[in-house]
């Protein structure tokens, strides 16, 4: 099936001429990695503390970028998780820089090993590794553990959802909050909005591979959970959540599942669908309406959280 971009708000289809669809595989993400790196960042305006610090936790060292707005004590805290496939991005994030000033926070940036030549758990175990590490370091980091949260964007919303499992299914370190914004949950896409082929930006073939490399092969339904975490059998004892996504997203109906999937399981979960919204559209047409609400509502509903 394809999808119809009369679907699509007309203030996000501009931006597709200079951005189409992925297409990656195994044989071309060193070249896309390279063409990706390529693109020259917009200068941002804001001025931030910035710290670059290796977190050592289990005999893994991870860098990791750390922002924050002031230098108050006892700050509330994210660990965020970039985006990407789980096989390109980085943490030096524009997003997790508008997040710490938003809220006045500290923002701990995750530099995770990429698929393929690190597949899945080499990602999630450095993030557990951070959260970890920033647990044992609150004091000196600055930051009030009562109020740490977990969150990122699309492929590090979904790997953000597997720490959030994989948290409580082990040492349990509290979280206040998740922030999921648009993620990547279903390796296998088996819902209606995951049929049609030819989404913009971050198309079902694409997905597919990359999928296959962060899995290191395609196990179906026998994805771990805390890779895939749709394959989740009980959300029970997750952290109030914030779910957004786009009405034209491949993620749409995985997304929305989840959400309902949590509510269920008596997490709270505020859901925002975006309409005429494509994957991470917000990015590349940020001055569109439906961008600015998109970007506002998920910023009110963490900051909420944290303060």
């Amino acid at each position: 099936m394809e999808l119809d971009y009369a679907k699509i708000d007309p203030e996000l289809l501009p931006a597709l001429e200079d951005f189409p669809a992925l297409d990656l595989d195994r044989g071309n993400i060193e070249k896309m990695r390279k063409i990706l790196a390529e693109q020259p960042a917009p200068e941002s305006p804001l001025k931030l503390i910035e710290e670059t610090l290796t977190a050592i936790s289990d005999g893994i060292e991870t860098p990791v970028f750390l922002f924050k707005k002031t230098e108050r004590t006892n700050q509330p805290a994210i660990i965020w998780i970039h985006g990407g496939g789980y096989i390109f991005g980085s943490a030096y994030d524009e997003r997790a820089r508008v997040i710490s000033d938003f809220c006045d926070c500290t923002v701990i940036s995750v530099e995770y090993r990429l698929a393929p030549e690190h597949p899945f758990p080499a990602g999630i175990e450095d993030c557990m590794a951070v959260l970890k590490w920033v647990n044992a370091n609150s004091k000196s980091l600055g930051i009030n553990p009562a109020k740490l949260a977990i969150a990122g964007a699309s492929a590090g919303a979904g790997m953000a959802a597997g720490v959030a499992l994989m948290n409580r299914d082990t040492i349990d370190i509290p979280l206040c909050f998740q922030l999921l914004l648009y993620p990547m949950l279903d390796n296998l896409h088996a819902t209606p909005s995951g049929q049609y082929t030819n989404h913009p930006v971050w198309k079902r073939s694409t997905s597919f591979n990359a999928w296959e490399m962060y899995l290191n092969g395609t196990p179906g339904d026998k994805a771990s959970e805390y890779a895939a975490p749709s394959r989740a059998k009980s959300l029970k004892g997750l952290p109030p959540t914030y779910i957004s996504v786009g009405s034209e997203d491949l993620f749409r109906d995985e997304d929305i599942s989840f959400g309902q999937r949590l509510i269920r399981d008596e997490v709270p979960c505020e859901i925002a669908v975006f309409p005429g919204m494509y994957h991470a559209g917000e990015g590349f047409a940020p001055a569109a309406k439906v961008s600015q609400r998109l970007n506002q509502s998920f910023l009110v509903a963490l900051n909420d959280a944290l303060n």
